[in-house]
């Protein structure tokens, strides 16, 4: 067997047990399965990289002969994000276990709704709006005050209105 077929058989298998232990309810095996992805991830960067060649920084010699810098560079953001991300899940890890003494993700209410809908709800879902309710798509229908008022110099006697306005051709406003 081929050295790079070795490689890709593991990658695969270890991309295969990352997405299996991340459709866990338990939140530690979420966050194994993440580090298998990640380090899924940097596999394949490492066999996309091919034969190792002389620093593409430093030396003389034909290009063919250098390495390809892009996939070094994206194996080291990989790094990063994966030790961002696993700190991140190793805090909600240890705050799910402060409050409840264990890191299994229950079911709430809107779950419990979600799957318990059938499939009329989920067809009755993409109608279309009627006429008389399509202008009610704000929260400020019939309100006669605007959610955000402008302030100038003639509301406020010590704000500074110098900001740059439109001008139309005959110098009034656009």
């Amino acid at each position: 067997m081929n050295l790079s077929l070795v490689l890709v058989v593991v990658m695969a298998v270890l991309f295969a047990c990352g997405v299996y232990a991340m459709l866990e309810r338990s939140l530690t095996r979420v966050l194994i399965g993440f580090l298998l992805l990640g380090n899924a991830t940097n596999l394949l960067l490492l066999i996309i990289m091919g034969a190792p060649g002389l620093p593409p920084f430093f030396g003389d010699g034909e290009p063919a002969e250098f390495s390809d810098p892009l996939p070094m560079a994206l194996t080291l953001t990989a790094i990063v994000i994966t030790f961002a991300v696993s700190a991140f899940l190793l805090a909600l890890i240890y705050r799910s276990w402060q409050l409840g003494q264990a890191d299994t993700v229950e079911d709430d209410v809107e779950d419990i709704a979600v799957r318990s809908r059938g499939s009329e709800d989920e067809d009755s879902m993409g109608e279309e709006i009627p006429d008389e309710d399509d202008d009610a798509t704000t929260d400020f229908v019939d309100v006669d005050t605007s959610p955000i008022t402008v302030l100038t110099s003639g509301d406020v006697s010590s704000l500074r209105d110098d900001a740059p306005t439109d001008r139309g051709p005959e110098g009034g406003d656009a």
